[in-house]
């Protein structure tokens, strides 16, 4: 029932001793002759109308329109009567008292007068947070039975926000496309419509990209407008969707920057705050930390949990700062739910925060929560706050709430589980600990449950639900393989919805499956022009990646790159910069985009951006275009693009310690032996264009090994550069018939998960090294350990054979 006794116990009280004089009054509207004498008597009694008499009014004005034929039917008259907005009101003040048959009658009849009306009364549902409601769903079936005739998008934007939890997928495109139909018709300037449908976006977990485009040109149109809630709820929005906006976050940045002396109550700072941290730069970051500290003292529970969020994004390391808010943090831990304990607790490992009392009553307040929890979601939120602290191992209590609870569990919920236990098995070996065994016991029927689900599966984006957020070393290691399989059962479910996910799923996996790789490049080639251009980097990703080309390679980067070009001035610079690095893994380079990539302009754009990002992204990004200008001098001098990370890269490498691991030690020792000493062979070699090598040595046209003389490095020393960085071939410096070896050890992390297959970047580097003049030989780990090469003498052998070619020195 819909009533809310125990949310109004004293209205509930006033309405059980109202006097019973409605009858009379209900008598007079079933006598009505027409509606005005209806309207008469609402205006008569508005004072002390009963939601029988309120229900009753609607029903006797929707006999009245029933007993027409569709001509004389008035109901626009109706609708904008000032009586039927009293009697509107009314049912809103008196919608908590009304039983279900009632509401959903009131429901039916106002939505054949207004689909205005609907909408408000969907919002109504949605202040008393009754998502789910029988009435909900009523509004969404009328929504759906009706959407063909809706014509006002103000009022449909408002009814998909509060009917979102209860679409399903055909559902949600039909609304999608109907708002697309729509949107012209509303005014630029209409920005809550806007905000209303990437929420509605949000709701449904959907990054459609036209609306979301068409959406951010109304914002950035607007953005003198926006006040700090719109714009704090945008970028909100747009951080869960994984939109990315250069223009609307520079844009917001220079907004929210000047709104700082503003501000000087708590809940407005907070929100800015919020907002402009995580892309604040440095003398904004100042002052906004130096202002919030002065507020400190007048911080809620809520506020300083928000402050707490916001720290974690910017890496905050004001130690004054932290320590204060923590300090609030704890006085009002009892008031916070479990994510949002969770949250604390990621926050403050993140921050290095330590405070053995905090921790303390932390881990106590998990525990309590724990004991009385019983959905799966909030027992592994309650798990993964535990594992985050110190002592974070669970008692036979604990690890028995968790088994009774794994077969609900979804895919998310099993790996947080194993993410869990993994910390836990880690920390135990630490510290000696003696619980292991049972942990690992529950390891065993985590991997049972996911394996037990994987198989359930038959519709690929339910699978695809579950999958999108998934990592962790337990599914890599323990479902990965089953999940693929699956996959490829699936894989003639793959469309242009769902084919970018699945491809970006595939390059987390490391994992090489050509079938599925080859059904990705056919759905691309068949519904390239369904498909929006920002999702073709996701698309291009397993293939650089796994460096697989599919049966038709050229065709298929063809009309990936043809679909992307009108849209390369738009696109996030950052994501320009990552699809020209990684299409330059595969040996792909196409002219319009490296000469978008490299010119005055773009590189402006991107120093912009590049402001606006953690220092760990940034970094990121930099190092991509350095790798990426690398490429393209090494492989397409025609288009004349400059080297210009001299200074970048010799900065990067100064960081680097260029030491050895035990693998690379032991060939190192054993290269000295084959070719005559530690002075023929040198370690941890940087070229011109700044790619290390693990060894070099020189041959002369006799196969002889070459002396270095004194210059050799060091082990664990920093490597140097010998040659001119502008070097166009190191063979150049070389006397006629001398040759160049470079020999690289490759580990796990060159080849796919699942094969030996020489993935992409070190498929990119042979290339390179080949083109700067060396003879380039890969030894792979699993040559190297195998059994075949189990005795120094073997090994010893092998080197021999890989460079001399006759297995003698």
């Amino acid at each position: 029932m819909l009533r809310l006794k125990a949310i109004c116990p004293f209205s509930w009280r006033v309405f059980h001793f109202r006097p019973f004089s409605c009858e009379p009054l209900i008598s007079q509207m079933e006598k009505c002759k027409d509606e005005e004498q209806v309207f008469d008597l609402i205006e008569k009694n508005k004072a002390v109308l009963s939601e029988e008499q309120v229900g009753c009014a609607f029903n006797t004005l929707w006999q009245f329109q029933k007993q027409k034929t569709s001509l004389l039917k008035n109901i626009e008259c109706i609708r904008d009567h000032p009586q039927f907005l009293t009697l509107y009101n009314l049912t809103v003040n008196k919608m908590e008292f009304m039983n279900d048959d009632n509401l959903v009658n009131v429901l039916y009849i106002t939505r054949q007068f207004d689909i205005q009306v609907l909408s408000k009364f969907s919002s109504c549902l949605v202040d008393q947070h009754l998502y789910f409601s029988p009435l909900m769903g009523k509004i969404a079936d009328i929504v759906n039975r009706n959407l063909e005739t809706i014509q006002d998008l103000r009022s449909l934007s408002v009814l998909m926000v509060s009917i979102s939890s209860l679409t399903s997928q055909r559902f949600q495109e039909q609304l999608v496309n109907k708002t697309e139909r729509l949107f012209d018709t509303i005014d630029s300037s209409q920005v809550n419509i806007a905000r209303r449908i990437v929420q509605f976006l949000r709701n449904i977990k959907y990054s459609y990209y036209p609306l979301l485009e068409r959406c951010n040109k109304m914002f950035l149109s607007n953005m003198n407008n926006l006040d700090l809630e719109s714009i704090s709820k945008i970028l909100s929005l747009y951080h869960s969707l994984q939109f990315h906006s250069f223009e609307f976050v520079l844009m917001a940045k220079k907004r929210l920057t000047e709104m700082i002396p503003l501000f000087d109550h708590p809940a407005s700072f907070v929100k800015l705050f919020v907002a402009l941290g995580p892309m604040a730069g440095p003398e904004e970051k100042t002052q906004l930390e130096s202002t919030i500290l002065l507020m400190s003292e007048e911080l809620t529970g809520q506020q300083a949990l928000a402050v707490m969020g916001a720290m974690e994004e910017m890496e905050t390391r004001d130690s004054r700062l932290i320590k204060k808010i923590a300090s609030i943090l704890h006085k009002n831990l009892d008031n916070y739910k479990p994510i949002e304990l969770l949250k604390i607790s990621q926050a403050l490992t993140c921050l290095h925060f330590q405070s053995k009392e905090l921790f303390v009553r932390l881990r106590e307040l998990l525990l309590s929560y724990l004991k009385i929890s019983v959905k799966p979601s909030e027992i592994s939120v309650l798990v993964s706050a535990i594992s985050m602290l110190p002592s974070p191992h669970l008692d036979e209590a604990g690890i028995s709430r968790i088994e009774a609870v794994l077969p609900q569990c979804d895919l998310n919920d099993l790996n947080s589980f194993a993410t869990s236990v993994l910390r836990w098995i880690q920390y135990g070996h630490v510290y000696l600990d003696n619980t292991t065994g049972k942990q690992l016991k529950l390891l065993q029927k985590l991997d049972h449950y996911g394996h037990q689900r994987l198989q359930k599966y038959n519709n690929l984006n339910l699978l695809w639900e579950e999958l999108r957020s998934l990592k962790g070393d337990w599914f890599a290691e323990s479902l990965l393989e089953d999940t693929i399989a699956t996959l490829q059962c699936l894989m003639d479910q793959i469309n242009y919805i769902n084919v970018a996910g699945i491809a970006s799923f595939i390059s987390r996996s490391n994992y090489l499956n050509t079938l599925l790789l080859d059904k990705i490049a056919s759905v691309v080639l068949q519904q390239i022009e369904k498909i929006h251009p920002f999702s073709i980097f996701s698309i291009i990703l397993p293939f650089s990646i796994l460096n697989y080309d599919p049966p038709q390679r050229d065709e298929f980067f063809g009309t990936c790159i043809q679909h992307l070009n009108p849209y390369l001035c738009i696109l996030d610079p950052l994501m320009l910069v990552f699809l020209g690095f990684y299409l330059a893994i595969h040996e792909y380079f196409p002219e319009d985009l490296i000469k978008t990539i490299f010119n005055i302009k773009f590189l402006g754009r991107l120093d912009s951006q590049l402001e606006l990002l953690c220092s760990s992204l940034s970094t990121r990004v930099q190092v991509r275009l350095m790798e990426l200008n690398r490429a393209v001098c090494l492989e397409c001098p025609e288009y004349q693009i400059p080297w210009f990370h001299d200074r970048f890269c010799q900065q990067h490498y100064n960081k680097d310690t260029g030491s050895l691991n035990g693998a690379q030690q032991q060939i190192y020792k054993m290269l000295a032996e084959v070719l005559g000493g530690m002075n023929c062979v040198k370690a941890s070699v940087l070229t011109p264009y700044y790619h290390t090598i693990d060894f070099e040595c020189i041959l002369d046209k006799r196969k002889k090994p070459l002396p270095y003389g004194s210059h050799n490095t060091t082990l664990g020393k920093m490597p140097e550069m010998h040659w001119e960085p502008n070097t166009p071939r190191v063979g150049s410096r070389l006397p006629p018939g001398t040759e160049r070896i470079a020999l690289e050890f490759l580990d796990l992390r060159a080849f796919c998960k699942n094969v030996p297959h020489l993935k992409g970047k070190s498929a990119m580097k042979k290339r390179h090294l080949e083109i700067l003049g060396y003879r380039v030989i890969q030894i792979p780990h699993f040559e190297w350990n195998s059994m075949v090469l189990s005795t120094k003498g073997a090994r010893l052998d092998y080197l021999r054979e890989c460079i001399f070619g006759d297995g003698k020195s």
